[in-house]
């Protein structure tokens, strides 16, 4: 639907639009576009659609890459995972970390009205107190927000913690339109942002329809005047899409891969947070005993996972992080490598003898990958029976399947990361218990500095305190695979959310 708000931008810009075709047929090259350049258009993109349009109480990880096109974060993360600015063009931490004072760069919202601290307060405050806020987890170490001046404000911390400008890269510091808040709900269909672009129309479940942010403070550096988001309903038929322009760009399966080379499209295979992981609750037996876990960690191939459920496109993993990216603990290697012989033992010791039955939770799209494990584990006495979760099981919430194979898309900061698969309400830890050390480990690391020499080391100790402790079962990471033909241009690796600064589109 188009809302009140953004009609008139839209009416001028589809004049715009007009025009320059015109200009185009006649020979004419518009300003800041010179004849023989690749010339802004349209960009379809097959991706899903948010579960809201509100970064406050969307529910999926996986949103952001849609919210990022009508939000700004106060800070964005570079390819590396790396924060830089944002919304904010520069952060300063108080003495004791205590307090970190933002400083906002000259942008505007989609109608006109300028970003300002007051903006950003308000922001903060709604995503730390709205009954529904699916962030108020993050924004809990928040106890204050001071409007300094219009462009600076300060974020006052229930302790040092200096991962607060990576948390605000993602939905946590997306900041929305106050002139929205008189009635929120509207928010999850009619997206109110400073973002590249805005949203005209939204289809439920079918498509959605942006244009341009004319005033986008890098609008210089977006080339795309109409973005179009098209769920891919098949996998199957997303090669064929992309190549016969239904979609210009597209995420793809591993399974797809090879075809799309075939069909000579550019594949994109983007390092990302995204790890394969068994979820466990541990006050459940038989998975209350470590000697178990550690066996079925032992009776997985890790590699061989890989090549056959995801066409060797994934790298074994013991961690829920990738190689390469800050958090990877390198002495994790290999830490349960595969060995049948010990998964046997190992079963032995913990009182099963004679092999043991377990059930495996899945997702109807993971029953490729869990009759391979099924298949795996037969070999070390472990008889899985798979079991698909209902649609409504929502068992982060439930917790009624204790061992659940799952997938996760990772967060801004690493620390967050660690909250959200060990903390004692984070979602992917089933149990809901974690251990003194972990959490002394996880404050360590929060509470240093992260250009300090010492960052690097607690933070990976933490990561390593954490695999050797808790239950969850990591199995490989793997990249985000994009597809596109040659005429697109620009796509960049980034490693949290895909952007689309510098893409153009020949023709």
């Amino acid at each position: 639907m188009t809302t009140r708000r953004s009609a008139l931008r839209v009416s001028t810009r589809i004049a715009a639009l007009a025009t320059a075709a015109t200009l185009a047929l006649t020979g004419c090259a518009s300003a800041g576009s010179p004849a023989g350049t690749s010339e802004p258009t349209s960009l379809t993109w097959g991706w899903a659609l948010p579960t809201s349009w509100d970064p406050v109480t969307s529910t999926a990880g996986w949103d952001t890459h849609a919210l990022a096109l009508v939000y700004d974060g106060l800070t964005q993360l570079d390819i590396d995972g790396e924060v830089v600015p944002g919304l904010a063009e520069k952060w300063e931490y108080s003495e004791d970390g205590t307090a970190v004072t933002f400083t906002l760069r000259d942008a505007e919202f989609s109608d006109g009205t300028p970003v300002t601290a007051e903006a950003v307060k308000l922001n903060l405050e709604r995503g730390r107190d709205q009954a529904d806020s699916t962030i108020a987890g993050q924004l809990k170490i928040v106890t204050g927000v001071d409007v300094v001046d219009e462009k600076n404000v300060t974020v006052h911390l229930d302790q040092a913690d200096y991962q607060v400008p990576y948390l605000f890269a993602g939905k946590t510091g997306f900041i929305v339109n106050p002139a929205a808040f008189d009635d929120v709900t509207t928010l999850a269909t009619q997206p109110e942002g400073s973002g590249p672009f805005e949203l005209t129309e939204y289809v439920p479940n079918a498509h959605a329809d942006l244009v341009k942010h004319e005033d986008y403070w890098n609008a210089d550096h977006i080339f795309i005047d109409e973005f179009h988001v098209v769920p891919v309903t098949d996998p199957a038929t997303v090669v064929a899409g992309v190549k016969t322009g239904q979609w210009d760009v597209a995420l793809i399966p591993p399974s797809q891969v090879q075809a799309s080379e075939a069909a000579d499209l550019v594949v994109e295979k983007i390092r990302a947070l995204t790890v394969r992981t068994l979820d466990v609750d541990n006050t459940v037996a038989p998975f209350d005993d470590p000697r178990v876990l550690q066996a079925i960690s032992h009776a997985t191939d890790r590699q061989a996972l890989v090549d056959g459920a995801y066409f060797g496109q994934g790298t074994p993993n013991y961690q829920p992080f990738p190689k390469g990216y800050v958090a990877y603990d390198e002495s994790l290697d290999d830490l349960y490598p595969y060995d049948v012989d010990a998964a046997r033992d190992l079963l032995a010791a913990a009182g099963h003898p004679d092999g043991l039955e377990i059930e495996l939770g899945i997702t109807e799209d993971a029953s490729a990958i869990a009759e391979v494990l099924q298949a795996q584990w037969a070999e070390a006495g472990i008889d899985a029976t798979i079991t698909v979760l209902p649609p409504n099981a929502n068992n982060y919430v439930n917790r009624t399947y204790p061992f659940v194979l799952d997938s996760y898309s990772g967060r801004q900061s690493p620390l967050q990361a660690l909250e959200v698969l060990y903390g004692p309400q984070g979602l992917m830890n089933l149990g809901r218990n974690t251990p003194d050390e972990l959490l002394a480990a996880i404050d360590a690391a929060r509470a240093t500095p992260t250009d300090s020499a010492e960052y690097e080391e607690k933070l990976q100790a933490a990561v390593s305190t954490a695999v050797k402790t808790m239950p969850n079962t990591f199995l490989f990471t793997w990249p985000r695979i994009l597809i596109h033909p040659d005429g697109v241009t620009g796509i960049q690796h980034w490693i949290d959310v895909q952007r689309w600064e510098d893409v153009k589109i020949a023709g």
